[in-house]
């Protein structure tokens, strides 16, 4: 059937049934059989013993492999030496001797003469010389030359032992462990419980009086002799002074003041000729209306004959607090020209609404106490080094 499209081209359709497909199948499977088979078949050049070679092994018709190049350059074969050539000589008037003057040469070791005596030192002296050590101080170890060892082994009394005896001895290194361990166990013992400071380091050799009955005063030149000294026995005698004011006003009538109760103690028949130290508090104007407080401390001892005197810190009144005290003393006070007849510590307490003993420690933060302890800190240590010094 022809067909014309659209170029004007005409084909040909061929229309075939169903049935005759298979047919050609079969026809076109039968050809390429054929042609297979035919493949197979030697060529007509080729003998049949060739053919049968060539169908049966075909590894037998590969050539064997052909051997590598070498790239290794061979190794020359070095030459024998036949002969070394003998050196040349050097000219005369290079190899002449020359000389040396006597001065350069080192100096020749001499024998020593029959009767010298020869001091050898130690090789490790002569490399390793004894000098000072910025690391290890003389008190470590090394003293001017001579090691710990060998300060044992020169003791005269014998050794290990006499160092044992030193060490346990007064002032030796175990008796100062033994005194720092003590002196730990007493802080911890007066830190719980305060009142065991008295027991603790009461005795010894210092024994001083107070001349006042209040605690605060006793305790606080207990606490500073004690610390200083070590151990010392403060009890205090109740006195007062009778020629001054109740309130002194002034550097005069405060150590007035505490003289006089210093006299009262030693006019005791019953007190022995220990020293004994005086506390008073008095009035100061350092400007106008400018009025401060603070107490003075004496010591006098009369077997050494020695008069010690220290002061507390000040602390400040106001004018106000001043300007009653002077209202409330009489003008028929006798003592008048002294102080006043009302004390500063009953009229601060009660503006401050505290105790006439704690007012300090209200109004400025620092008791009465500690000022007292710090002065009398500075009056012990003065006593002590004149007691060295006598």
């Amino acid at each position: 059937m022809l067909q014309e499209d659209s170029n004007g081209e005409t084909f040909e359709i061929i229309d075939k049934k169903l049935e005759d497909i298979p047919n050609a199948i079969d026809k076109t499977e039968s050809l390429s059989s054929m042609s297979s088979s035919a493949s197979l078949l030697p060529s007509p050049g080729m003998s049949t013993a060739s053919a049968s070679n060539s169908t049966g092994n075909l590894l037998s018709s590969v050539a064997p492999p052909s051997a590598l190049p070498n790239f290794v350059s061979p190794i020359p074969t070095p030459k024998p030496v036949t002969s070394v050539p003998a050196p040349t000589p050097l000219p005369s008037h290079l190899i002449q001797p020359t000389s040396i003057p006597s001065s350069q040469l080192p100096p020749q070791p001499t024998r020593p003469q029959s009767g010298t005596t020869i001091n050898i030192q130690p090789v490790a002296e002569q490399f390793y010389p004894t000098q000072f050590n910025a690391a290890i101080p003389p008190s470590k170890g090394v003293q001017h030359g001579v090691t710990f060892e060998t300060q044992l082994s020169t003791e005269d009394s014998g050794g290990f032992i006499g160092w044992m005896k030193g060490a346990v001895s007064s002032g030796g290194i175990l008796s100062r462990v033994a005194e720092k361990a003590k002196n730990s166990v007493d802080s911890m013992i007066t830190t719980l419980d305060p009142q065991m400071r008295e027991y603790i380091y009461s005795g010894g050799d210092l024994d001083i009086l107070v001349a006042s009955g209040q605690e605060i005063k006793i305790s606080a030149i207990r606490e500073a002799f004690q610390t200083i000294f070590g151990k010392a026995t403060i009890e205090g005698i109740d006195v007062q002074s009778n020629t001054i004011a109740v309130q002194p006003v002034g550097f005069a009538a405060g150590i007035k003041a505490a003289e006089e109760r210093l006299e009262a103690v030693f006019k005791n028949p019953n007190v022995q000729a220990v020293p004994v130290v005086g506390i008073e508090n008095f009035l100061l104007e350092v400007g106008e209306d400018t009025w401060y407080d603070l107490g003075v401390l004496i010591l006098k001892d009369p077997v050494r004959q020695i008069t010690l005197q220290t002061f507390t810190q000040m602390t400040p009144v106001p004018t106000a607090v001043v300007s009653l005290a002077q209202e409330d003393t009489p003008l028929d006070y006798p003592l008048k020209w002294s102080g006043y007849s009302v004390t500063i510590g009953s009229l601060m307490g009660k503006n401050l609404g505290v105790h006439h003993s704690e007012w300090h420690q209200a109004l400025t933060g620092v008791s009465r106490r500690d000022m007292i302890v710090s002065a009398a800190k500075a009056l012990a240590t003065l006593y002590k080094s004149s007691i060295v010094s006598d």
